[in-house]
Order: C-alpha cells, then sequence, then structure tokens
C-alpha cells in the first residue's frame, strides 16, 4: 500500500510528573530529513525523536514539536544559598560583638537578597522521555494513519491513469499493422502512376513494405510498456517504501513513450503517443508525493 509523504499527527498525554503534547507533519522530501523543536533545557529530546520517527518513516522533510508542563511539586524548588548565609551571620557576630548591633531576626533573612533561589529541578531524562514517548507514539499513529489515507488516494489515481494508458497502447498495437497494410497501398498506387499502366514489380513493393514496416515497428516497445505497467500495480502490494522505485518506473514507461512517438509515421498513432505521455507526466506528479 502506498503512503504519501504528507501527514500531521497531535496527541496529547498525562503522567505522573507533567503533561505531553507532541505535535508532527511532513512534506515531500527526497530523502528523511528531521528536525524537532522540544523545551528549552530538553535537548536530548531531539536525537530519541530522531530514531523514534525514523523507524517509522522512511522519506519526507519530518517537523516535530514538543511541548512539556511539569507539575509545580516535582518541577520547582527552593535552594538556600549556604555562603550567602554564613557570610552574613559571621558579619551579624562581628557586629554584635564589636558594636552591638542585634543579629537579624528569623523573619528577616527572608528579605535578605538571594539569599533563598527558586530554581527547577534537574530533569531525569529517562522519565521525561516515556512521558514524551508515550505522546509521540500517540501521535505517530495518527500521522502514519493520514499519511496511508492518502497514499490510498494517490494509488487510485495512478492506477487509474495507468489503464488510461493500456486503452492508447492497444489502439497502437492494433493501429500499427494497418499503417503498413496502408503504406503499401499508397506505395502501389503510387507507382501505377508514375509506370503509366506499366506492370508493377511486386518484389520490389515487397521488399518497401517490408523495410517500411520494419522501420516503423513498436511491438518491443508496447510489450515492455504492458511489462512497466504491470510492474507499477505490483509495486503497491509491497509493504515496503516504494515512491524511489515508482519514480525510476515512470521513467522507463516514459522513454518508451518517445520511443514509439519517434518511431510512428502515422497521425492516430502520435496523438496516442501524446496521451500516453500527458498520463505518465500526471503519474510522475503524483508518485513525487509517494513515500
Amino acid at each position: 500500500m502506498a503512503r504519501s509523504m504528507t501527514g500531521f499527527g497531535r496527541a496529547e498525554v498525562c503522567t505522573a510528573q507533567c503533561r505531553a503534547v507532541c505535535e508532527v507533519k511532513s512534506v515531500n522530501h527526497r530523502y528523511f530529513e528531521f528536525c524537532a523543536r522540544v523545551p528549552r533545557g530538553c535537548g536530548f529530546l531531539e536525537e530519541r525523536l530522531k530514531r523514534f520517527f525514523q523507524s517509522r518513516v522512511s522519506r519526507g522533510k519530518i517537523e516535530c514539536y514538543v511541548s512539556l508542563e511539569f507539575f509545580a511539586d516535582g518541577d520547582l524548588e527552593v535552594v538556600l544559598n549556604a555562603p550567602l548565609l554564613k557570610g552574613y551571620l559571621d558579619a551579624g557576630n562581628a557586629a554584635l560583638q564589636t558594636y552591638g548591633v542585634p543579629v537579624l531576626k528569623n523573619a528577616d533573612w527572608l528579605r535578605v537578597p538571594d539569599l533563598f533561589q527558586v530554581q527547577k529541578r534537574a530533569l531525569e531524562e529517562d522519565a521525561v522521555w516515556q512521558s514524551v514517548a508515550q505522546a509521540a507514539e500517540a501521535a505517530a499513529q495518527k500521522f502514519v494513519a493520514m499519511r496511508q489515507t492518502e497514499g490510498a488516494r494517490l494509488q487510485a489515481d495512478i492506477l487509474a491513469r495507468k489503464a488510461e494508458i493500456l486503452e492508447h497502447v492497444t489502439f497502437i498495437e492494433e493501429r500499427s499493422p494497418q499503417t503498413v497494410a496502408e503504406y503499401n497501398e499508397k506505395l502501389r498506387a503510387r507507382m501505377r502512376e508514375l509506370l503509366n499502366g506499366a506492370a508493377v514489380d511486386e518484389q520490389r513493393l515487397l521488399t518497401e513494405a517490408a523495410i517500411y514496416a520494419d522501420k516503423i515497428a513498436v511491438a518491443e516497445e508496447t510489450v515492455r510498456l504492458r511489462s512497466h505497467l504491470d510492474q507499477l500495480e505490483q509495486f503497491f502490494l509491497l509493504e515496503e517504501a516504494v515512491g524511489r522505485k515508482l519514480d525510476f518506473l515512470v521513467q522507463e514507461i516514459n522513454r518508451e513513450a518517445n520511443t514509439v512517438g519517434a518511431k510512428a509515421g502515422d497521425i492516430a498513432i502520435a496523438r496516442r503517443v501524446l496521451e500516453i505521455k500527458s498520463a505518465v507526466e500526471k503519474i510522475r506528479e503524483q508518485v513525487q508525493n509517494i513515500e
């Protein structure tokens, strides 16, 4: 089943430690490219997220956004600046002994600048990752599901184009022998006109017709076209990413169509070749979106 390279997924998970939100989206890209935006101090999440999504997606430009809201009781802590306190106490005792200035009362210490500092606790990386991984897994499921839905639509469109091309190939296969017969008849009429009633050299006619038939023969090209189109459909049965294979195969289909067009000595066939090339170009556009 084909998967598109365009997708979006978002999930939110609450654990005992925090509330984690993961949002992921992707657009077309030739290779796998990953970019993560995580909260300050959580840079360790970037590489883990990259490995996480790389195991689920093979192509596309992936952008992942993570936000974390830590619960207050586990997020902040009040830290005493012990060296500063000791300095104040030493200075206060010295002032008391020397000048009789009383030491600060207990309540007064709370107003001393920088004596107490409120700061975030050091994050436990594994615990944070467990919360983020749960959100990432839920977001990835929605993300992949959307890529599969879009891929199914692309696949249906490509197979419809394939059926259209096959109709044109069938016409070319049926029309090609007729062009040889028509050429033979025109050549015979032209020779009669030039010979003015004299006998026509049948052997010469047969030789000329054979040369022409060999020149415009497209049987090999149409057989390869059918083979490529069959393979195109077979690729969609694979479980792996098939975008690059499809891209190469479309090039081969276009090459065979160009060869048929170069050999075509008939307007009707030439028109069908143009229709084939138009359908191939539409397939190519869709293939660029497939993982």
